[in-house]
């Protein structure tokens, strides 16, 4: 049966049903990692920081760069095939993470999960935009983003079961190729996205605007040539000779040269700190080629540029979502260890309690957050602002008391509004986003935006508390985490401000 024949496929709510277990499996694969730490740690010898630089900057550097070039990509091109691809190329990836025997190989599969899942969200945030309209966006958004917590929950729970039953059955050795249980639970949630690849390929492609009575954009005549000079501005040495091809005077290539100079040395200062030359040599290349891609697109397309790169709220809150993802991403993955380590609770029952918390209310706190955004927002402009602020707020009491109690079951029963409260801000930062671009920007303002997230987010979150557990122990890592929320309260407030104004220039 093909997809014409099909009126289901034609239905807002089929497609956004699809992309939400795309953006599950796109969490199970990228989260697994945090409930195998313990069990990974100790086979390969790691530290805590080494173990945070594999979840967080070994794939975000890698998810943030290639995602610019995507999201462009996703602006040009049937972005249904850009989605089913990604899912292909990340579990393929994660499936390969099962056969890793050391670092270089996880981390090497990590950057490739990376990579994968970096065509996803930009493309997937562009659909929904074209199937929902703007009053109901940020609600349809936030079902999508529901995926994270939904993932995030399914792979502590699977990973967790997949490691007890593993090694309980082979105990006495025995094990096929030798595998540990970790290495069993990636080839288990990798190889089903296999499947999901080709169901996503049938879904429909609306068409872009639609909704925001914007005149049709048709898809590029040709979307890779496009991709290619996008994934050139962001891909050192390839930086320079972008910039030379989009016809930068010296000047430009001056203050290239100066920002890579200025990178080199802070990153060589923090791996003399801290003594962790993955990480602030992959984070430094990174920051290099977004700074470079950001000069490039000023040159090719100065219309965007402005609007991207030069709205006071999309920098304010970019930066304020941002940090609040330095404290999602960060807590989020070191919450399994802490029960394991410090409450000592099995890691099967880790899995199933802190899984099940993590699914259920990570999803309610999303899933709530873009409803009364929305429900603000037609209040006041400030109204999704307002939501993100309380996501800011409320775990400051909440996440103290879950990591000082001596009470295992009372730190596991104030883990659950503590992920509600750090789920709000997802969708209505989405639909911030979405709301002040042009419907032919969307794809690379969503890939700009997910790059300040994820370099800021994910790269700097779990390996910042693991690197300070390293020194201080985990309880009081995570602690010093938490304070980022009050920066990004800080931002929220300035974006704000000039929220009113940005959204009729726009």
């Amino acid at each position: 049966m093909n997809r014409a024949s099909r009126p289901e496929a034609d239905r807002p709510s089929y497609v956004l049903g699809v992309l939400v277990a795309v953006y599950v499996a796109n969490f199970v694969d990228r989260q697994v990692l945090s409930i195998l730490n313990e069990e990974i740690k100790r086979d390969l010898a790691l530290s805590d920081g080494e173990m945070g630089f594999l979840y967080g900057t070994a794939f975000a550097v890698f998810y943030a760069l290639f995602g610019v070039p995507l999201g462009r990509l996703a602006d040009l091109w049937v972005r249904r095939s850009l989605i089913a691809a990604s899912v292909a190329v990340w579990s393929a990836m994660t499936t390969l993470s099962g056969l890793a025997r050391n670092f270089g190989e996880l981390a090497a599969a990590r950057i490739g999960v990376g990579v994968g899942e970096a065509g996803a969200s930009p493309a997937a945030f562009s659909l929904l935009s074209d199937l929902y309209p703007p009053a109901r966006r940020a609600t349809a958004l936030a079902i999508y983003s529901s995926g994270i917590y939904i993932g995030s929950g399914l792979s502590l729970l699977v990973g967790g079961e997949i490691v007890c039953r593993w090694d309980a059955a082979f105990a006495a050795g025995g094990a096929p190729l030798g595998l540990r249980g970790w290495q069993a639970a990636f080839f288990a949630v990798g190889l089903p996205g296999l499947l999901l690849a080709i169901w996503v390929g049938t879904l429909r492609e609306p068409r872009r605007g639609a909704l925001d009575g914007a005149p049709p954009v048709p898809n590029d005549a040709r979307p890779f040539a496009a991709f290619g000079r996008e994934l050139a501005a962001v891909i050192p040495p390839f930086t320079l000779l972008s910039l030379f091809a989009a016809g930068a005077g010296a000047r430009r290539i001056a203050a290239n040269a100066a920002a890579a100079a200025a990178i080199a040395l802070a990153a060589g200062g923090l791996v003399r700190a801290t003594g962790n030359a993955a990480q602030w040599i992959a984070l430094g290349v990174g920051v290099y080629a977004a700074f470079s891609w950001a000069q490039a697109l000023r040159l090719r397309d100065p219309a965007s540029a402005r609007v991207i790169l030069d709205t006071p709220t999309l920098r304010w809150s970019a930066v304020g979502f941002a940090l609040l993802a330095f404290t999602g991403y960060g807590l989020g993955y070191w919450i399994p260890p802490f029960f394991l380590r410090v409450h000592h609770v099995p890691i099967g029952r880790v899995g199933l309690w802190v899984g099940a918390t993590a699914a259920v209310a990570g999803w309610l706190g999303v899933t709530a957050g873009g409803v009364l955004g929305d429900a603000l927002r037609r209040r006041t402009p400030l109204g999704r602002l307002w939501v993100a602020g309380a996501g800011a707020l409320l775990p400051l009491p909440l996440v103290p008391w879950m990591l000082g109690t001596a009470s295992t079951p009372l730190a596991l029963v104030l883990n659950f509004p503590v992920s509600v409260a750090s789920a709000m801000w997802v969708g209505v930062g989405a639909a911030t986003v979405q709301n002040l671009v042009p419907p032919r920007m969307r794809g690379t303002a969503s890939a700009a935006y997910l790059l300040v997230i994820t370099f800021i987010g994910l790269a700097l979150g779990p390996y910042t508390i693991g690197k300070l557990s390293d020194w201080l122990g985990l309880r009081a890592a995570m602690l010093w985490g938490l304070t980022v929320n009050v920066a990004a309260l800080g931002c929220l407030l300035m974006a704000a401000r000039h929220l009113r104004r940005d959204e009729v220039a726009r």
